[in-house]
């Protein structure tokens, strides 16, 4: 017996006959196509002119505006801090929480460096969260320990 190869076999594809039902429904579908098509079409449009008179669309508009005119040196800063990430996912072999932290890390470390400001208010609001949730938890296993 040969470990590498496999005894060809011989299988044929045989499509199942359309009961009276889906054939029904197919001619109804290829009747009502045009029909169809039509209301996808005025949809379309009607649709669109909703999407672009909503604040997303003021919101692409203006980040595709920020992006055509970028404040001096951003492209550099996002190349940096694009790298870092690309470092971090280089440096996170192996685990999958590495692979996590790294990059997400080391580009939070390059983005603090270029906005300072930004870092600091961002840190502040986090260390809020995280001590709020570390005193839930603490008052959460305190009711426990003296249930028991």
């Amino acid at each position: 017996l040969s470990l590498y190869s496999s005894p060809a076999r011989e299988t044929k594809y045989v499509e199942n006959p359309q009961t009276p039902l889906e054939e029904g429904v197919s001619r109804l579908r290829h009747v009502m196509e045009p029909y169809t098509a039509w209301c996808q079409v005025q949809w379309f449009y009607s649709s669109k002119v909703k999407v672009d008179s909503s604040l997303c669309s003021d919101f692409f508009s203006e980040g595709c505006e920020f992006l055509q005119n970028p404040p001096a040196g951003f492209y550099p800063r996002l190349g940096v801090i694009g790298f870092a990430g690309i470092v971090g996912l280089f440096l996170a072999r192996g685990s999958k929480e590495k692979k996590l932290v790294y990059p997400a890390g080391l580009m939070g470390i390059g983005t603090s460096l270029y906005y300072p400001q930004q870092a600091v208010a961002i840190a502040k609001v986090a260390g809020t969260h995280l001590y709020d949730w570390s005193l839930q938890g603490y008052i959460a296993v305190e009711s426990l320990w003296k249930d028991n």
